[in-house]
């Protein structure tokens, strides 16, 4: 088994694995690679970090860091600040704005994938931001 970090077209990395290159070079040629996050086919691989850990407990996580959450919430509360929620019509939104319907405007909400692939062929520009829960 062979593991790459992929990215999409939209630049989205997310973690494949394969039998070996080649497998990797036939289903990304079929386009049988799909992303998680917005279902693109068109991926490439990109470097990964190497991480050595030595005498770090299973439980130790790199992600867990102090800096690492405040920085998280620190994106999370300019969001909240800075972009109007229209959750679920968020690609309402963005059509109306896109064709003068309404004031333009940083908005913030959430999309199926349908509504985005209408974003996409309507030529709206979008940038998704996983928001992770930090209440549990």
């Amino acid at each position: 088994m062979i593991v790459y970090d992929l990215q999409c077209a939209n630049g989205h990395t997310f973690e494949g694995w394969f039998e070996d290159r080649r497998a990797f070079e036939d289903q990304t040629r079929n386009k049988l690679i799909t992303c998680p996050m917005c279902n693109e086919t068109s991926v490439v691989p990109v470097l990964s970090k190497l991480s050595i850990k030595v005498g770090q407990t299973s439980s130790e996580n790199e992600c867990d860091k102090p800096e690492d959450l405040a920085m998280v919430e620190k994106a999370m509360e300019f969001l909240e600040k800075e972009c109007e929620d229209v959750g679920a019509n968020f690609a309402p939104e963005a059509l109306k704005m896109h064709y003068d319907v309404t004031e333009k405007r940083s908005i913030r909400g959430t999309t199926t994938a349908a509504e985005e692939e209408v974003l996409k062929q309507e030529g709206i520009e979008f940038f998704k931001v996983p928001i992770p829960r930090l209440d549990s």
